[in-house]
């Protein structure tokens, strides 16, 4: 019940996001179910005590997959789904605790706080960049095998 409670608000928080930044309404739930995937996956992960990063790399890298299906499905750019889509993985409460503590001259829990936010920062950007080396991949091999062998 609860993997369905973590999918159903992730997925209502990435279409309020989406709202608000004015993706097309078409995309709306669409980029909620990929945020709901994503922020579920991720849940699963830190659950099973698979840390930090891998979690945040891996969630990435399945906004960043499930986004370029979409986008090929709907015919609309893919930053309309990863843009909602990375929202619920944005460390919002990192960063505010480790300003907080800066601010309180807690240098250490304030560097503490630094780290996971760096830790998250740069496993959604190598997920990304991960999505797109599985998609050209993808492609590529789609490429090579099915449209040669159509020739023949």
């Amino acid at each position: 019940m609860q993997i369905l409670l973590e999918f159903l608000l992730s997925g209502i928080a990435t279409i309020g996001f989406g709202i608000i930044i004015n993706i097309p309404h078409r995309a709306l739930v669409v980029a909620g179910i990929v945020g709901g995937i994503a922020w579920t996956v991720y849940w699963l992960m830190l659950s099973a005590k698979l840390g930090l990063a891998l979690s945040s790399l891996t969630s990435a890298t399945i906004i960043g997959t499930l986004s370029v299906v979409a986008a090929h499905k709907l015919k609309m750019p893919m930053i309309i789904f990863n843009i909602p889509g990375i929202v619920p993985l944005v460390p919002g409460g990192q960063a505010y605790q480790m300003v907080r503590n800066f601010a309180l001259n807690h240098t250490d829990v304030a560097l503490h706080f630094m780290m996971q936010v760096a830790e998250v920062a740069g496993s959604i950007a190598i997920g990304f960049l991960l999505a797109e080396l599985v998609n050209q991949l993808y492609f590529k091999i789609k490429r090579t095998f099915f449209v040669s062998n159509n020739r023949n």
